[in-house]
């Protein structure tokens, strides 16, 4: 069997999500050279990151050194999300840059950078979903690329934020601030860094820094859930303020209460505490490439650590104190093990009530063993000599 290379690309159109947050992402039809084909998932900060590590490998190719050079493709316009042409345009772009990406030379075409960003993902056998969010809505592009149809899509309108302070970026795909800038949010990622564009900019930058123009962000963020998801530690953190918390990589936790800025705040045994949620992994989920790269750019600045902050709101947004944290998990846990009928005056520790709860779904009920046929015969024999004497 021959190496493995991808024969051809082609941009089916793009899906309009809404879990876990309103997002977008392309649809790519990817032919392989054993004649399969797959269906795949990108969003487009995706590409743009895979774009940018890709020029860094082939510098030569990529215009870098001499403009003359170049054979790797342009990326579509700086243009973001912001109608219904510049939506349609770019699907055009990119099918365009698909086509002479997988028809440049076989060094830079079958490198292992492209291989890996095409081949399927968990997420795109299993797309996240929740029953109570709608569904996805897909747009489809024309078959005939040369028209141009006004139906595939209606503008898209992202959601404005106002740095609440300056902000100086620590890496090229970060974006500095300055305090009142309005920037548009291109995607809101859970670990704390969000996507954005400011006039022809664009980059990462940390939500914490962030606030939005038509009113506070607490109704963005789930209510605390002490039932708690078991998550696993895949990079260790050393807590620099009170109320964080220490843990080492392969630990597992529970994650009560996950917030917008990526500070999450976690359980184990009876400790609760912030934690940066770009070191978290779902128990029983695969690792992802794309949380690697941003655990490499490292956890994002808290709210509270941000100095001299300008909210334009008079109150400030609610914060709950680790305490209620903690006391709200004993009373969930305590509630928990009274409906299960254990005592209830009994003091109890979260380690005490998990420790009991393994305990009790690995017992099993006592059944006393059957007698034998010779055992039953010697009990009649034994009954018949009594009454004789």
């Amino acid at each position: 069997m021959g190496d493995q290379y991808i024969r051809h690309i082609e941009l089916l159109g793009f899906e309009k999500r809404f879990f876990p947050s309103q997002h977008y992402v392309y649809m790519f039809l990817v032919k392989w050279q054993d004649l399969t084909e797959k269906i795949i998932y990108r969003k487009f900060t995706d590409i743009y990151e895979f774009h940018k590590t890709l020029k860094e490998m082939f510098p030569i190719e990529s215009g870098d050194i001499s403009a003359e050079n170049r054979i790797i493709p342009h990326m579509p316009a700086a243009k973001w999300f912001d109608g219904q042409r510049s939506t349609q345009n770019r699907q055009s772009s990119l099918a365009e840059y698909c086509y002479t990406l997988i028809n440049l030379p076989h060094k830079i075409s079958r490198c292992s950078h492209i291989l890996n960003f095409f081949k399927v993902r968990p997420d795109d056998l299993n797309p996240p979903t929740a029953s109570h969010i709608k569904k996805p809505e897909t747009f489809l592009m024309p078959k005939d690329s040369k028209k141009n149809s006004t139906d595939i899509t209606g503008p898209i309108i992202l959601q404005t934020y106002r740095a609440i302070s300056d902000y100086e970026k620590n890496s090229s795909s970060e974006m500095s601030l300055k305090t009142g800038d309005m920037l548009d949010v291109v995607e809101k990622n859970e670990s704390g860094w969000w996507f954005c564009q400011l006039k022809n900019k664009r980059g990462w930058v940390p939500a914490a820094y962030l606030e939005p123009t038509d009113g506070p962000d607490e109704s963005e963020e789930q209510d605390p859930n002490y039932a708690g998801e078991l998550y696993v530690v895949q990079k260790g953190y050393t807590a620099t303020e009170e109320d964080e918390l220490t843990l080492k990589e392969g630990e597992t936790i529970e994650v009560i209460h996950k917030l917008l800025d990526g500070w999450w705040v976690v359980r184990k045994e009876e400790t609760t505490g912030f934690y940066p949620s770009m070191f978290l992994q779902k128990s029983g989920e695969e690792n992802a490439a794309e949380k690697n790269r941003l655990r490499n750019r490292g956890a994002p600045p808290r709210r509270s650590t941000i100095r001299n902050a300008k909210s334009i709101y008079n109150q400030n947004r609610k914060q709950i104190s680790q305490e209620t944290y903690r006391r709200n998990s004993v009373k969930y846990l305590q509630s928990k093990r009274k409906t299960r009928g254990y005592l209830q005056n009994v003091p109890v520790t979260i380690a005490e009530i998990n420790e009991t709860e393994r305990s009790q779904s690995k017992a099993q009920p006592a059944i006393p063993p059957r007698p034998s046929k010779d055992q039953i015969m010697n009990r009649c024999t034994e009954r018949t000599k009594s009454k004789i004497n």
